[in-house]
């Protein structure tokens, strides 16, 4: 059972990642601009006349106005009169944004809404963890810990909002679920009864190490070029994506140059397993996901960002982490190779 809820963890959070990607490439990082609930309230609104002043309407502390293109919070529970009157209401001191998109607000809405099954899921996880206690005290501990990293990965969501998608704190906020993703694949690597019939070197598990680093790092440059990415939409607009990578700056370069260094790093990876007979059919699936994500990024780039291309590059990478992690994760509690092949 305890197995069971790991897996259907790291699913829901590879889901949470698939549902921030199609965020990013649909521009709703902002449909819902307060935290945790959405414009006030926990199912959001569906047209901009719920967010209007309306007369003789009972509010509940908290709800969310727009007025004069800025957000107003209810200060207390209270019922309105036939006109506006500004004592009953305080002003969004988060941020200045006031925009609503219905779109945008139920793509954000329902990316906060697989963040909390994930989150719940994680939860059980834990409490089933106390099964583990006296065999693996280390799979009870990291179990809360990923609890923990849940709940900061959550406020870490907050702060993007709050911050109007500051650059730094997206990169954080990705570079945070790949970290919950790698604890809960050790977790599964750990908790498995099985015996590991496959093989190690030393040389295999030190270069999977670094590849792994490698695309950590990939990653991060990915968060800075889509942020460019990102600057370009708002300045040329969503219909002129011919123009997004026009003119790219030296990130992109770095990020381009630095996916050929992948590459033969996992195809030298690939050249091994088979040469050593280590047995390892993970890393083939690894190199399949290295030449999708190449093709994404080059439809990207010379075939100006057809449809879905954007979220699929994301969530390749995401995948690709994965799988890396988990055969290093296998590697390391792997046996010796007695005979050399």
């Amino acid at each position: 059972m305890y197995r069971k809820f790991v897996k259907i963890s790291l699913i829901l959070v590879y889901l949470v990642i698939i549902a921030g990607a199609v965020v990013r490439m649909t521009g709703s990082g902002m449909g819902c601009p307060d935290w945790p609930k959405c414009f006030g309230y926990y199912i959001p609104p569906t047209e901009v006349s719920e967010l209007q002043f309306q007369p003789n309407r009972d509010y509940k502390k908290g709800q969310v106005i727009i007025v004069d293109e800025s957000l107003k919070v209810a200060a207390s529970d209270f019922t309105s009169a036939e006109t506006y009157k500004p004592e009953n209401w305080q002003n969004y001191e988060k941020h200045d944004y006031a925009i609503f998109n219905p779109t945008h607000t139920w793509v954000e809405y329902i990316n906060r809404l697989f963040g909390a099954l994930a989150g719940f899921a994680v939860l059980i996880m834990a409490f089933l963890s106390f099964r583990k206690w006296k065999k693996k005290r280390r799979i009870t501990i990291l179990s809360w810990l990923s609890v923990l990293m849940m709940g900061f990965q959550a406020w870490l969501g907050a702060t993007v909002v709050y911050s109007v998608l500051a650059p730094a704190r997206i990169t954080i906020h990705m570079v945070m679920a790949l970290v919950i993703v790698a604890v809960l694949i050790y977790l599964l690597q750990i908790s498995s009864e099985a015996e590991n019939n496959k093989y190690k070197t030393k040389k295999f598990q030190n270069l999977l190490g670094f590849a792994v680093i490698l695309t950590l790092i990939q990653v991060v440059l990915g968060t800075q070029v889509r942020q460019f990415v990102d600057e370009q939409i708002r300045s040329l607009g969503y219909n002129a994506e011919e123009l997004w990578l026009n003119d790219p700056d030296i990130t992109f370069y770095i990020h381009r140059s630095f996916s050929i260094l992948v590459l033969l790093l996992n195809l030298y990876l690939f050249w091994l397993n088979r040469n050593l007979g280590l047995n390892r059919k993970k890393i083939n699936i690894v190199v399949f996901l290295i030449l999708l994500e190449v093709a994404t990024g080059v439809a990207m780039y010379n075939f100006d960002f057809p449809f879905l291309s954007q979220p699929l590059h994301l969530v390749i990478a995401s995948l690709l982490f994965g799988y890396q992690f988990y055969l290093l994760m296998e590697a390391r509690n792997a046996p010796e190779k007695i005979k050399k092949s």
